[in-house]
């Protein structure tokens, strides 16, 4: 699928709401397809993908409707001033964002302010007013780690949604806290949050 298709200017308020659906580098991100479609029953859906995220969903996959922008995106579109600055143009796209899942990795990315891709250049460049969500993927003692919880509080000073993740045996074989919950959690989560309520 093209990523070059321009991203529309948000000067009519649209039919549905607009939302910016990331992944980051996780085991989970294989549920990402079912994550878009989910979001498409009821709103208009552009995604971001990290490049270590790639390695397990499929593009293929995504939905036809749904345009994927990775790295590559971000860095080569921009040829001189005046050029989109595309980190810039999802941001004011969106109505609100999703990363889904959220690795350990990139919350951590994102506590401490950096922004070395395109899913974290558009956090740092998010507009708060707007919601913002997150919903963990990482193994237990991950989750668990002391590094974990401050890093969560620092989501929370930002005003960052947390969608906790759930108990079960992980993809590497432990049992416990830190998969990803499931997408028709996460979208519900979203879509009766008060802004999108009754949408």
């Amino acid at each position: 699928m093209s990523s070059a298709e321009p991203i529309e200017e948000q000067s009519v308020q649209p039919v549905k709401p607009r939302i910016l659906l990331a992944a980051s580098g996780s085991v989970a991100a294989i549920k990402f397809e079912i994550l878009c479609r989910c979001f498409l029953e009821w709103a208009e859906v552009k995604a971001v993908a990290t490049k270590s995220s790639l390695h397990f969903l499929e593009r293929a996959s995504l939905p036809s409707e749904v345009t994927l922008y990775t790295d590559d995106d971000e860095w080569y579109a921009w040829k001189k001033l005046g050029d989109e600055v595309l980190h810039i143009e999802l941001r004011n796209w969106a109505d609100a964002m999703v990363i889904a899942p959220l690795s350990a990795n990139t919350l951590a990315k994102i506590a401490g302010g950096l922004c070395d891709n395109l899913l974290t250049c558009v956090v740092r460049a998010w507009d708060y007013e707007k919601p913002f969500f997150g919903a963990p993927a990482m193994n237990t003692m991950m989750w668990n780690n002391p590094f974990t919880r401050r890093h969560l509080e620092a989501m929370n000073e930002l005003g960052v949604n947390i969608i906790p993740p759930i108990t079960k045996r992980l993809a590497c074989g432990d049992y416990g806290n830190g998969a990803m919950a499931e997408p028709s959690t996460i979208n519900s989560a979203v879509r009766l949050s008060p802004l999108f309520r009754g949408r």
